[in-house]
């Protein structure tokens, strides 16, 4: 692997990045081919196996084991805590989930505003105030969780034993699935059989009970809520513990609906000296091969500001060096000179958006045992408008819908068809992990794969954020050009050797050491 050369030749060792659910290595690889160093922490098996073969180093467990004192050579933060709790914000969990972090959010920043006066014992008990609220919650979810477990299995006892009553008595087969059918809505049902009336008693008391503790389980959120959290405590505790020096950068990424927690989070940056910026960054304007959106916040530590007690000011945002994809894009896309013509005279003209055929194409050219393909068309695995037998579809010269973890359940048809290509109606894994903007030759290993590509970040997409945060000296035209380089490292890039994964016990051998 060949990092793309940074301008300052003189420049001292590679700063170090600590990247906290760091999966299979997304913001990792672009971190390497601009030439900084990165330790990820990550739980899953997996991604692990995957980080592992393409030589990440890397600490495998839970990033509430690990506190940012244990990394103290690490000069950057990065991290995309876990979504899930807030795709739903605006209805109900969601919703809640997302005003309860805020919540959390807005205490932790009353810690650590300096007209508190608080010290550093005052700011560590609110973190362990909120964690143990957090940690008696997971508790009492998870016997809940165990009591949802047990009543589900007894009713699908009783349902058993009511469809085996009814086979009994003589109950023709369609009558019998009408009756279960019915169960979901049990006031349309009329019991006469006393044998039957018992049981299906005992079903309605389960399906009451069932009810109680899933409304349960929603008042009590889900585990992840609070680790959402643990980014902001990693920055807090470099910032406001003796002995510990901030972190010059934070970059953190999720999904859309995480922007609100994002723009919070932006409130303490602030408070701690931090020049900080959010921005709802669209990939495919950033040369990645696919439609997707993606909240990130930026941050970078301001010394003048925090010895002069100036409030710091924003970051400026991410440039987009490629076109936003519209419906029928390569149809309706103007031509280059259409494009200048109406530019602002300043204004620097942007690239096409990537098409799969042409990721794909570059990908073969790398790596020659990828399937060629005739024209085609990506049928969704999931529905659009709320119909879900009406499956999105994208042609093979537009960018890819966006990547998730059913991937690999995603048809692939003759173009402007239904039906399958006969030898490639899927995309393989390296495929996948191309439209995701990784290198072709990236190395995926362990289980569920689609879930890992899915979840990642794109590391096209990371190269630019990083880029733009950890170098700001760069002028416009210095900045292009270390992109572009960049870019065409990551798509050349290959695996060093493996390195071990890391465990809680290896951290004062191993920690931001290289492995």
């Amino acid at each position: 692997m060949t990092p793309a050369p940074h301008p300052d030749a003189n420049q001292d060792k590679p700063c170090a990045i600590i990247d906290l659910f760091a999966g299979p290595g997304g913001l990792d690889v672009a971190a390497k081919v601009l030439g900084y160093e990165v330790t990820g922490i990550e739980w899953d098996p997996g991604a692990c196996a995957t980080r592992s073969e393409a030589g990440m180093h890397t600490f495998q467990g839970d990033v509430r084991h690990y506190r940012a004192a244990f990394f103290p050579e690490a000069q950057v933060l990065t991290g995309g805590p876990p979504c899930q709790t807030f795709t739903v914000a605006g209805h109900g969990a969601g919703r809640r989930a997302l005003d309860e972090v805020i919540q959390y959010i807005e205490r932790l920043h009353e810690a650590v505003r300096p007209e508190n006066g608080r010290d550093w014992a005052q700011i560590f008990r609110t973190w362990r105030k909120i964690s143990e609220e957090l940690r008696i919650r997971e508790l009492e979810a998870r016997e809940v969780r165990a009591e949802k477990r047990r009543i589900e299995e007894l009713r699908a006892t009783k349902r058993k034993a009511m469809k085996h009553r009814l086979e009994e008595s003589g109950t023709s087969a369609d009558e019998v699935r009408q009756f279960l059918k019915k169960l979901k809505a049990p006031e349309t049902l009329v019991v006469t059989d006393d044998t039957l009336k018992d049981l299906f008693r005992e079903f309605s008391d389960l399906s009451d009970e069932l009810d109680k503790a899933k409304d349960r389980l929603e008042d009590l959120g889900d585990e992840r809520t609070g680790l959402v959290l643990q980014p902001l405590w990693w920055v807090i505790e470099r910032s406001r513990r003796p002995g510990l020096k901030p972190y010059e950068a934070v970059v953190l990424e999720q999904v859309p609906a995480v922007m609100p927690v994002w723009k919070e989070y932006a409130k303490v940056l602030t408070t701690l000296g931090y020049r900080t910026g959010t921005q709802l960054m669209h990939t495919e304007a950033f040369g990645v091969p696919q439609t997707r959106r993606r909240a990130v916040l930026m941050a970078r530590l301001d010394r003048a500001a925090l010895r002069s007690g100036v409030r710091p000011g924003q970051l400026p945002e991410v440039e987009e060096t490629h076109e936003r994809y519209q419906p029928g894009g390569s149809a309706t896309r103007s031509s280059k000179a259409d494009r200048r013509a109406d530019m602002l005279p300043l204004e620097t003209p942007k690239e096409s958006w990537i098409s799969m055929e042409k990721a794909l194409q570059r990908a073969r050219d790398i790596k020659g045992d990828l399937p060629e393909r005739p024209a085609f068309t990506v049928v969704s695995n999931y529905g659009t408008g709320g119909v879900p037998e009406a499956r999105g579809r994208r042609d093979h010269d537009a960018p890819s819908a966006t990547i998730t973890g059913k991937v690999s359940r995603n048809r692939v048809v003759h173009k402007g068809t239904d039906t399958d290509l006969a030898d490639f109606n899927r995309f393989t894994p390296a495929e996948a992990g191309v439209l995701q903007s990784f290198p072709v030759a990236y190395p995926w290993r362990g289980n569920d794969v689609s879930q890992q590509i899915g979840n990642a970040v794109p590391p096209r997409l990371a190269l630019h954020v990083l880029r733009h945060v950890l170098e700001p000296e760069l002028d416009h035209d210095a900045a292009k050009d270390r992109l572009r380089q960049a870019a065409a490292a990551l798509e050349a890039w290959k695996p060093d050797r493996p390195v071990e994964i890391c465990r809680h016990r290896d951290l004062k051998r191993r920690a931001l050491k290289g492995g």
